[in-house]
């Protein structure tokens, strides 16, 4: 796609990642790999591919592992990235007013994301139907199951018109919701103050009230991965997209269930029964008669032999040992040890921890 102006996106990330501890405690969210890459490399790379050259973060936790990063990426890709550092928390509109001068030395509009949200990212289609309709801004919305859980946002389906938002309405009003994926015209940032701000309660109704606000319908999968277990759903979720667009990525052969993503480097013993929905990171070692479903283990962890791991997250570097018998998701933080013959139900445990004994009912081990 040959493209010369040059495009924007701020993605929003400087929260603490408190939902996604322990794997938090290690390292920024954005940097938490995701199917093998970190979160924000699968929005960054979505965005470069639609044509943005500058991507500025929005950062104020942990920002000099995340700059780190961000140059070798800056390199690789061939753009540019820049970041905005909050000194305060300024809620989801003030970063905006923060980075003004570096969305607005042009008249192109630009993206925002929630660094949190993994879908099959639309954006070039955002763009044509932000350029089509002409008013200062665009909302991606998704439908969901359960609308109560949410903000609501009511439009017009023909033309995408959001007249009003339902905050977790208790009666059925819709069931489609903000997706965390805007796109907004230079001129919206007239509206912000750089001051702590809303832009869901503060901004958006009164762009609606004038007209100015229109949703677009996602296609596909759509999920806020910010805590574990929703971390895990929308792995799942993930690698059917992943089976749909490019099924070659995915481990096949026997041994291996459903879909399954390994990285190369993994090595992985004698008989052992992988899948489905899981993830194995870079230099990864599972050890004879493994059981892994519904999971994502980490750079650089073992399973030893005959262990049976079922909806968990195992951080980088840690261990688990025989006969171990893990799920309801546990999430080991980096560098556990779990000894052998151990069950682990819905444990949460710290950075650096050895386990000596079984959690049978879900806790926090600090």
């Amino acid at each position: 796609m040959c493209m010369t102006v040059l495009m924007k996106a701020l993605i929003l990330v400087g929260g603490y990642g408190t939902r996604l501890r322990p794997l938090t405690l290690s390292v920024p969210k954005p940097l938490v790999e995701f199917a093998n890459k970190p979160i924000l490399l699968h929005q960054v790379e979505a965005l470069v591919k639609a044509g943005v050259n500058h991507v500025i973060l929005a950062v104020s936790y942990m920002s000099d592992l995340l700059e780190r990063e961000m140059r070798v990426q800056e390199e690789r890709l061939g753009i540019r990235i820049s970041l905005s550092h909050e000194k305060e928390p300024l809620g989801t509109a003030g970063p905006l007013a923060l980075a003004r001068d570096l969305l607005t030395d042009n008249d192109e509009p630009f993206f925002v994301l929630n660094s949190d949200v993994i879908c099959d990212f639309p954006f070039e289609d955002m763009l044509k139907f932000h350029k089509h309709h002409g008013r200062e801004g665009t909302i991606v919305v998704t439908k969901v199951e359960e609308p109560s859980k949410y903000g609501v946002v009511m439009y017009e389906v023909e033309s995408g018109r959001i007249h009003r938002f339902v905050e977790k309405p208790q009666v059925f009003v819709s069931n489609k919701i903000n997706a965390g994926m805007y796109i907004f015209s230079p001129t919206m940032l007239k509206r912000i103050k750089l001051r702590p701000t809303s832009i869901e309660k503060e901004i958006f109704p009164f762009m609606a009230e004038e007209n100015h606000l229109y949703a677009m319908e996602l296609q596909g999968f759509w999920m806020d991965i910010g805590q574990p277990k929703d971390f895990l759903t929308g792995m799942c979720m993930y690698l059917q997209s992943v089976r749909q667009h490019t099924p070659d990525r995915l481990k096949t052969g026997p041994g291996f269930l459903g879909n399954v993503l390994v990285d190369p480097t993994a090595q992985i013993g004698e008989n052992c029964t992988i899948g489905p929905n899981v993830t194995i990171g870079a230099g990864v070692v599972l050890e004879d008669g493994v059981r892994i479903k519904r999971c994502t283990v980490l750079k650089g962890s073992r399973v030893r032999s005959h262990s049976w791991l079922e909806s968990c997250i195992v951080g980088w570097s840690s261990s688990v040992g025989q006969w171990v018998r893990m799920e309801n998701v546990t999430v080991l933080g980096e560098d556990v040890i779990v000894n052998d013959e151990l069950y682990l139900n819905g444990a949460n445990v710290l950075p650096h921890k050895s386990i000596t004994d079984s959690v049978p009912e879900p806790r926090i081990i600090m």
